[in-house]
């Protein structure tokens, strides 16, 4: 770069010179000229003549950036639904649109928020009640919260934001007890059952172990 400049500052002193020697009237003037041109015709050619030595590229391995995130999960939301939608209801300020990340899939809801304050959010339902439509799924986000809505696959109420099992499904493990599956099923009902259940339960336990009944659910209605 040095060398450039230099040259360019030759070629530059050149042009004045030859342009004052263009306007010079007196025999001593344009010899004086005229013997500083051919000087600095002289330096700019030995200049010209010095191979030029190409800048030196780095090799040096470049800083990648960590690409892992640190995200704060959103635990506490709020929801409703009508027979056709979802909408999920998250307390946040600050949030850039811009710089959020969603992520929808028929059973599942995955959304980061990144630079809010200083910090970055995560709100994320791995399993959800039932299936919703990922491409029509919209996010609204205001001053003080953010609104994801999901619109259902399926017209219908959802008893649960977040999927449950069936507690009254028996379970089927062949290599356990037969009746171990109903044992826990009758527990379950039991437990959430009324008066009235509990107390047929109650009856059909006590008769399956005095051997009156074979089966701890038989005569049940």
């Amino acid at each position: 770069m040095a060398g450039a400049r230099a040259a360019e500052e030759l070629a530059m002193d050149l042009d004045e010179l030859k342009e004052l020697r263009r306007l010079a009237k007196r025999p001593h003037v344009l010899s004086l000229i005229s013997s500083e041109i051919r000087n600095l015709e002289k330096l700019s050619n030995e200049a010209s003549s010095v191979p030029q030595v190409p800048t030196p590229i780095s090799t040096a391995p470049k800083a990648v950036p960590n690409p892992a995130l640190s995200y704060a999960t959103l635990a506490t939301f709020s929801w409703d639904q009508d027979s056709d939608k979802v909408k999920i209801y998250l307390s946040l300020e600050g949030v850039d649109q811009e710089k959020m990340e969603t992520d929808f899939k028929q059973m599942s809801v995955d959304v980061k928020f990144h630079g809010v304050h200083g910090k970055n959010y995560r709100f994320s339902v791995p399993k959800l009640n039932k299936e919703i439509v990922p491409e029509r799924c919209k996010v609204m986000v205001k001053p003080t919260r953010v609104v994801l809505t999901l619109p259902k696959a399926s017209q219908g109420n959802w008893l649960n934001l977040h999927y449950k099992e069936d507690k009254f499904k028996p379970s089927v493990d062949k290599e356990k007890d037969p009746m171990a599956g109903i044992m826990d099923l009758m527990k379950n009902m039991y437990e959430d059952g009324d008066d009235e259940m509990k107390r047929t339960i109650a009856k059909a336990w006590s008769d399956s172990r005095s051997g009156k009944v074979a089966d701890p659910l038989k005569g049940y209605p």
